[in-house]
């Protein structure tokens, strides 16, 4: 995920209008933030299988059940469904990409990537002096 991500911010131009520009880099670009969102997923059905969570149906019940435990907040939570969302987008590639809108969504929410990784971390740690507090019965 980490590295997905830094390869997006390193080729992420400063403007809209170099980014509708790019050609093959942009591609890439949506190829890297589309790997990175599927890393992410991947780490929440990791946690909940790891912690029995319960089998999930779908990626909304991975999240709900991480919510429910403290893994991470609600607000987190909302940024991971906008992810997904935006990874569909990307994928099926309904109609033709908004650059434009891909750009915005690219420059103002690349940060999620690493608050996920803290609130995951932050919620990892707790687990030093034993499980969390929502965790053990």
């Amino acid at each position: 995920m980490a590295e997905s991500v830094d390869m997006v911010r390193e080729h992420l131009p400063s403007s809209v209008e170099s980014f509708g520009r790019l050609g093959i880099i942009k591609d890439g670009i949506y190829k890297r933030i589309e790997y990175a969102i599927e890393n992410v997923f991947d780490i929440c059905a990791i946690v909940n299988a790891d912690l029995h969570l319960g089998v999930p149906g779908t990626d909304e019940d991975i999240l709900e059940n991480l919510v429910q435990h403290g893994v991470f907040g609600p607000d987190m939570r909302q940024n991971l469904k906008a992810m997904k969302g935006f990874r569909n987008i990307v994928v099926h590639r309904y109609g033709a990409i908004d650059d434009a809108l891909a750009f915005s969504i690219l420059t103002e929410h690349i940060g999620d990537f690493a608050l996920f990784r803290q609130e995951v971390e932050r919620f990892l740690q707790s687990f030093e002096d034993g499980a969390p507090r929502e965790l053990r019965q």
